[in-house]
């Protein structure tokens, strides 16, 4: 029996299939592609991704006049807010504003333990109190699902790339939570990164490549076990 698909396991998940999107995301994984182009791809594949996202907003009707006659318009009705989770995904925060220039910004800085690849919190500026009806979580690589679990309350998640891994833990802890993406990679190596994937995204972004050394190595057994954990569950029925 063939395995389920990924979309029809998960019905939140929304892959595009748009030929620009696959385009955008070859040169963006390209580990030749230089830090200024990548910064411009992510902004770019951000744009066409979120404008994805955005489909399904609710809108009221709005009297307008145009040259020639009275009509009734339309305007997005929820206000919407975006939280880029530092670093990677500020450069994604352009590309929505000017899609939604009204939207409320936030940040969350989260950090993942390198043994056990949970989310370590350092910075947040979420507000105490709900100021909007829809949150995009802007965050460039789905990989074990954990931070994007620990920020989403109601929220959707935009990504540029993800791994079966962190769609199955996010799922499980908000199914009702939206996932858009524009491709599901392969899966997580030992040291949690996503494989095929395009490298570290921050570093990519910001030029700030340490070298060889920096590259996924051998992992700790700790961090190995959770990826194999994760694994398995994602297996499981």
């Amino acid at each position: 029996m063939r395995p389920m698909a990924l979309e029809d396991r998960y019905p939140n998940l929304h892959v595009s299939r748009h030929p620009l999107v696959a385009h955008k995301l070859s040169l963006l994984r390209d580990k030749r592609t230089d830090p200024k182009q990548f910064r411009e791809l992510v902004r770019e594949l951000s744009w066409l991704i979120g404008y994805e996202a955005m489909a399904d907003l609710s809108t009221q009707p709005r009297p307008i006049e145009t040259p020639l006659e009275a009509m009734d318009g339309l305007r997005v009705e929820p206000k919407v807010g975006l939280i880029p989770v530092l670093r990677a995904g500020l450069g994604m925060v352009e590309a929505v504003l000017e899609l939604m220039p009204s939207a409320e910004v936030w940040h969350i800085g989260l950090y993942r333990d390198e043994r056990t690849l949970k989310p370590v919190e350092y910075y947040n500026k979420l507000p105490d109190a709900a100021t909007v009806q829809v949150c995009l979580i802007l965050d460039p690589m789905l990989a074990t699902g954990g931070s994007s679990a620990a920020t989403v309350d109601i929220l959707k998640q935009v990504s540029l790339i993800a791994a079966p891994e962190g769609i199955a833990t996010l799922s499980g802890a908000h199914p009702d939570v939206d996932i858009h993406v524009a491709a599901v990679d392969r899966e997580l190596n030992e040291r949690g990164y996503i494989v095929p994937g395009l490298g570290d995204a921050g570093d990519r972004q910001f030029g700030t490549f340490a070298g060889p050394a920096s590259e996924p190595g051998h992992a700790h057994d700790e961090t190995a076990e959770v990826v194999r954990r994760l694994q398995r569950n994602l297996r499981a029925p």
